[in-house]
């Protein structure tokens, strides 16, 4: 059986690749020529990347203006990949109005019916589509990332920081440009000087990885630029080393705020009469799943927050179908499993599963105004995935709300708080006193709360 031939199998049946995983494996630790190891896995892995491109991601557009698109995932599973997808789907600005999966633990096949949101319409498709593909985990499965002598880093974080004249709406009008750009914030820091002039800090990573090349550099202030044009900006980009970890360090909230956002008499989203989840659990349908059915709200994210929960929770879906809207509710079908592959049958493991997935649908977000001395703050929290990732887009809506209230933000920040059992991405976002909104006022406070829920919830 010569090298030729081992060769030729690749390239001719890549699509056959999966079934022969084992085998490949013992046989590239059988051969004794590492120039002929080498050129196995450059092979394999070209085999991959073909399967991947052919057949993984499809984007079919829709026929007419207000038709959702279909976006279809067929690919191997992995535990959690339905929620890093639908993270990237939130990512782009697109709302799942139905979806439809099914896995069997290797693969997966995921349809999703998605459409823009109103703050969303230009949507970069190849980008989606190569953003969801590389979430994707490779046909070859476990045995070839065994091979990988190099574990995938996580992103450089990079220090944006621009220096210009103020003016309503110019915080959103940079969110605005960093994530059509595919930059994701993952600190801020923004002050305002006495003579009217706002210093901005963005620590920020790239979806596409190339911020290390002066052409993305140029690209990313020449975008900002163009934006605020008039008002005059000066850009610098630079790799966020140790040096800037004080200016990266986060404010530490004050007891009575924690307390007030946290706690259990916190004002949230569950403030709202009705926003309200129905949970039924059915373990006699089905011989091997249980059968979960919700009837909830809709509101932007929501297949997103019942995924990552599930995922957390390590709570494995099988089937699935996420249906249309009616009537402003949605219901959901899941037939799922525990890690050990079996039904969810112990009541407590059942009960608990279920108050941590009802509080995630009914409350995904918080927020609340408070004193900070003379000033007041807005604060905004989300829990923060067991993988550190935080809600997507959540700066973006935040900002847009402000500017459509044309309230002014003095100062921002964006840090990590810990609870007893869980860490919180939290924002924070010092205002401006206006005219239209008097921030003495409990009406005006309340007005912002629920401009600013409702923009987050898609309300």
């Amino acid at each position: 059986f010569s090298s030729f031939h081992i060769y030729r199998f690749f390239f001719f049946s890549p699509r056959f690749v999966p079934l022969f995983g084992a085998a490949i494996e013992f046989l590239i630790h059988w051969l004794q020529n590492k120039k002929e190891k080498k050129i196995i896995r450059t092979v394999i892995l070209i085999a991959n990347m073909g399967i991947l491109n052919d057949d993984a991601v499809l984007i079919e557009p829709g026929k007419n203006p207000g038709d959702p698109s279909v976006v279809t995932v067929n690919c191997p599973d992995e535990s959690g990949l339905g929620s890093a997808l639908c993270r990237i789907i939130l990512e782009f600005g697109l709302s799942i109005t139905r979806a439809d999966f099914s896995t069997d633990g290797r693969w997966c096949y995921i349809v999703f019916w998605v459409t823009p949101d109103n703050s969303s319409p230009k949507i970069d498709w190849d980008s989606l589509k190569n953003r969801l593909l590389s979430s994707c985990p490779s046909c070859l499965g476990s045995f070839y990332l065994c091979l990988q002598s190099n574990v995938s880093k996580p992103p450089s974080l990079y220090l944006l920081k621009f220096f210009c004249r103020d003016r309503k709406g110019l915080l959103h009008d940079v969110t605005k440009v960093l994530t059509e750009l595919e930059f994701t914030i993952q600190r801020v820091k923004v002050m305002t000087t006495p003579d009217g002039r706002v210093l901005d800090m963005f620590f920020i990573t790239d979806a596409m990885d190339l911020l290390h090349t002066k052409q993305r550099q140029t690209e990313t202030c020449d975008h900002l630029t163009a934006v605020l044009g008039e008002h005059g900006v000066s850009c610098e980009l630079e790799l966020a080393g140790p040096e800037l970890e004080s200016v990266q360090r986060f404010s530490s909230l004050p007891p009575v705020a924690a307390d007030e956002l946290f706690g259990s008499d916190g004002s949230d989203v569950s403030s709202n009469s009705s926003n309200k989840a129905v949970l039924t659990v059915d373990n006699q349908l089905s011989p091997a799943h249980t059968l979960l059915q919700i009837h909830c709200v809709d509101q932007k994210g929501l297949f997103y927050d019942i995924l990552r929960t599930f995922k957390d929770c390590n709570v494995h879906i099988a089937y699935g179908r996420f249906s249309s809207k009616a009537k402003g509710y949605r219901n959901l079908e899941l037939f799922v499993r525990g890690t050990d592959g079996k039904k969810i049958a112990d009541a407590k493991h059942q009960a608990n599963f279920c108050s941590r997935l009802k509080e995630e649908i009914v409350c995904p977000l918080r927020v609340i105004i408070v004193n900070r001395g003379p000033d007041s703050e807005l604060l905004v929290a989300n829990p923060v995935e067991l993988s550190g990732k935080g809600r997507p887009r959540v700066f973006y809506d935040v900002t847009l709300a402000l500017k459509s209230l044309g309230i002014c933000i003095f100062s921002a920040e964006i840090g990590r708080h810990s609870t007893l059992d869980r860490q919180w991405e939290v924002y924070r976002f010092l205002l401006d006193e206006s005219r239209e909104f008097p921030l003495a006022s409990l009406r005006a406070r309340n007005q912002i709360v629920d401009r600013v829920t409702k923009t987050l919830m898609g309300w």
